[in-house]
């Protein structure tokens, strides 16, 4: 029978059938036996069709103490039924099985799929039985054993009572009770509350030898990670329908080769390592069309791609990795992968979370909480939130934003700060997940050096908006000594309000623009977009980029961009990073409103000669060691306090810039390892960011857990996102209590700050020189 069908519906309308006092509605195949046994109960049962299948059926008993006999002798039945069926099933299909079945009021099954109907039903009828059992212990609880669901009142579980009371107003709000079982009863109330939910104590009278506790960890028996070089599967996972999907794959294949080559050179350079094959699910929420997916339709126009370069490499690093992926590119790809219930979110998952990580993004993360309810809290140490410009400690604890006013619309989620992951390493408390630029062989290089032209500039903005509010007198003085290129998409009818000197070739292919990055000396920026891939592309192509100096420097305080995101950083070039960890000859920052400086910036870019070049961090190789080390060691990166702290430290508080070792200190369990540990006093005012930077080293947000040690201090404790630091007012030394508030990024004038500095990998700043061990 196919639901929906004339044939169906004539069915069940002939099969409606009143008696008093009860009635019964069955879809599927009746049978007179179940007919007539039904006919002689007494007592109220209905039972109705749910779902999108014909055969999916639910019972509901209602009645008091005649109920009780009835569903007594509907379950003994309903064993006999099963017997007689699956001695059916047995049979045949033959025109003797044909006439032995017929559906109640002579509707005929075609003979084809008989078994198969005969099962499903089955399954179902046996699915009844188990909702009829459950429905007599309420019942025998609500009539004779009323006691023991009486509200307990519990020191343990304080919240109890007044969670009960919650749910006899408000169980109907979300169909996800229903489908725990919860029917407007108080023992349903408490058995919820106590075997799915954690807030009332274990009932006594059920039976929990089948009742898995909702807080008990999940362990994954891991297999070994094996590197993958052959990317068709990963392509098939991303899915089609999209612009941006289309643009992610076109990436993947491009790359391929570098990818292949990348995995082996890292196989060979960590020797045979057991590395553990994860279970992990990539939710790319912001192309959700819950989300809005702002970005799809604008591919083809000159959007933004940086997001999607980065997905697409952090797709392809897992994959390549060895781990066992799924992909999720919308709300009920989602659900069907975490295993969530049916309704709007308000219950918990029961079972174990099936993933060891999740990667996703804020939009993403918003949709695992409609939909996941209680359980996120539970299992967001698995979650990493792929987050371009970062998230300070001070942002993501809820609390203390909300009291000091850091609170934004970003943020405020509670989570270990290393499990955001940026675009660019501007935040050591956060993680630095990055991208890959295509890596040129030295054939190729030599080739570019051969043919580049000298007075050539391709301008940094594909939007012809990125052209107005001032930029006229700059690009005047650039004129003057160069050909002038653009990129700006445009329609035909209507050509960008571009200058006319400029050379505009519309909006290229990947490969085209690679083209003209190859030949062109200079790529010059116009301050925004704030750092995106583009800059490392064309100096990877032998450019050099030219970048506008910010002064004052743009952040959330001053800039419309900036406000609202969960950082106090502030951005003194539009792309900080290369300025910070490029710089020149490769990279000049130059103040714009300066004719003279930008004029004799020009000059000095047309006599200066250099060699294409791409940071070790951004390339297949780089970012697979990196993605790979995370995997590997930030195990339990969710519970940032739950290490004790190791043995005493020496702190050297008094002089301005000494430098302590942590030599005595042991941890070896601790990632990075503490052989990379430098203490460091920052100046009054100065963050552990910069304090660690100017001595050449990285602030590294695992290890303030080791510093942060009372008993070698001697000092109080307090909840403040500068600690652990040294007063300059008080005179004394105050440590952090509150572990998720750990900072880099941390700065007052009236503090010193106590920094857990640590060494880097030579073109890797977010790997120790250790941490591959």
């Amino acid at each position: 029978m196919i639901a929906g069908s004339t044939d169906a519906k004539i069915m069940v309308r002939r099969c409606l059938v009143t008696f008093k006092p009860f009635r019964i509605f069955v879809v599927g195949i009746g049978f007179f036996s179940l007919c007539f046994l039904m006919t002689s109960l007494g007592g109220q049962f209905s039972a109705k069709r749910l779902g999108d299948s014909p055969f999916t059926i639910r019972t509901e008993v209602l009645g008091g103490v005649e109920s009780r006999g009835v569903l007594r002798k509907i379950s003994d039945m309903l064993e006999v039924i099963l017997k007689r069926m699956d001695s059916l099933s047995k049979l045949d299909n033959t025109s003797t099985t044909d006439a032995r079945l017929q559906v109640f009021c002579v509707y005929r099954f075609q003979p084809a799929s008989l078994v198969e109907r005969i099962q499903a039903i089955a399954q179902n009828v046996s699915n009844m039985a188990i909702r009829v059992e459950q429905i007599l212990q309420n019942s025998m609880v609500q009539d004779g054993s009323s006691s023991q669901c009486e509200v307990p009142r519990d020191p343990r579980f304080p919240e109890c009572p007044g969670k009960v009371d919650w749910m006899r107003a408000r169980w109907t709000s979300d169909p996800c009770y229903a489908f725990y079982g919860v029917d407007g009863s108080d023992c349903s109330f408490l058995i919820y509350l106590s075997e799915v939910e954690w807030f009332c104590p274990p009932l006594a009278w059920r039976n929990h030898t089948q009742n898995v506790s909702p807080v008990l960890p999940f362990i994954f028996s891991h297999s070994q990670a094996a590197f993958r070089t052959d990317l068709s599967v990963l392509l098939d996972q991303v899915g089609t329908g999209k612009e941006s999907l289309s643009f992610m794959k076109r990436r993947i294949r491009r790359l391929a080769q570098q990818w292949a080559t990348a995995a082996n050179r890292l196989d060979a350079k960590l020797e045979q390592q057991w590395r553990d094959q994860k279970k992990i699910l990539v939710h790319v929420g912001f192309l959700t069309e819950e989300s809005g997916d702002v970005f799809s339709p604008k591919v083809l126009k000159g959007g933004p791609l940086g997001e999607m370069v980065q997905w697409a490499d952090i797709l392809t690093a897992l994959h390549v990795l060895g781990h066992n992926l799924k992909i999720s590119m919308s709300v009920k790809e989602l659900q069907g992968f975490l295993g969530v219930p049916p309704g709007r979110g308000s219950c918990p998952l029961t079972g174990p979370l099936p993933f060891d990580l999740i990667y996703t993004d804020y939009h993403g993360l918003q949709q695992m909480k409609q939909h996941m309810g209680l359980s996120l809290k539970r299992h967001k140490c698995h979650i990493r939130v792929i987050d371009t410009f970062g998230t300070e400690p001070a942002y993501n604890h809820e609390e203390y934003a909300t009291l000091h006013g850091y609170r934004t619309n970003w943020g405020y989620w509670n989570l270990n700060a290393r499990q955001y992951m940026t675009m660019f390493p501007h935040t050591p408390d956060n993680s630095f997940m990055g991208f890959v630029s295509e890596e040129l062989n030295e054939t190729e290089k030599r080739s570019i050096q051969q043919n580049k032209v000298n007075n050539m500039a391709v301008v940094y903005g594909k939007e012809a908006s990125m052209w107005k509010q001032g930029k006229e007198s700059f690009l005047q003085i650039l004129h003057r000594y160069m050909e002038v290129h653009g990129t700006v998409y445009y329609e035909t009818q209507r050509p960008p309000e571009v200058p006319a000197f400029v050379k505009n070739h519309g909006l290229l292919p990947q490969h085209e623009l690679q083209q003209l990055l190859r030949k062109a000396k200079l790529f010059i920026g116009f301050g925004f977009p704030y750092e995106g891939p583009a800059p490392l592309e064309a100096i990877a192509n032998g450019c050099i980029f030219l970048q506008p100096k910010f002064n004052p420097p743009h952040s959330s305080l001053n800039h419309e961009f900036f406000r609202g995101k969960p950082t106090s950083r502030e951005v003194f070039s539009q792309h900080p990073y290369a300025e910070q960890y490029i710089g020149r000859p490769h990279v000049m920052t130059v103040d714009y409103n300066n004719s003279v400086e930008f004029d004799s910036a020009i000059k000095e870019i047309m006599r200066t000669k250099v060699e294409p070049y791409l940071p070790y961090e951004y390339t297949c190789e780089g970012m697979l060691e990196r993605v790979h080390a995370y995997i590997q060691h930030q195990v339990s990166v969710g519970s940032a306090g739950g290490s004790r702290m190791m043995g005493p430290l020496f702190v050297p508080l008094p002089n301005t810039t000494a430098l302590g070792w942590a030599s005595n200190v042991t941890a070896p369990s601790a990632w990075p390892p503490l052989s990379s540990l430098r203490l460091l006093v920052s100046q009054e005012g100065q963050s552990c960011v910069d304090a660690c930077q100017s001595a050449g080293f990285i602030c590294e947000p695992a290890h303030f857990r080791f510093i942060n040690n009372k008993e070698a201090l001697l000092v109080d404790s307090e909840i403040n996102h500068i600690l652990p630091a040294f007063s300059v007012v008080r005179q004394e030394c105050g440590l952090q209590r509150e572990p998720l508030l750990f900072s880099c990024a941390g700065h007052s004038p009236k503090y010193r700050r106590l920094c857990p500095c640590r060494d880097f990998r030579h073109g890797q700043v977010a790997l120790c020189r250790d941490c591959l061990q």
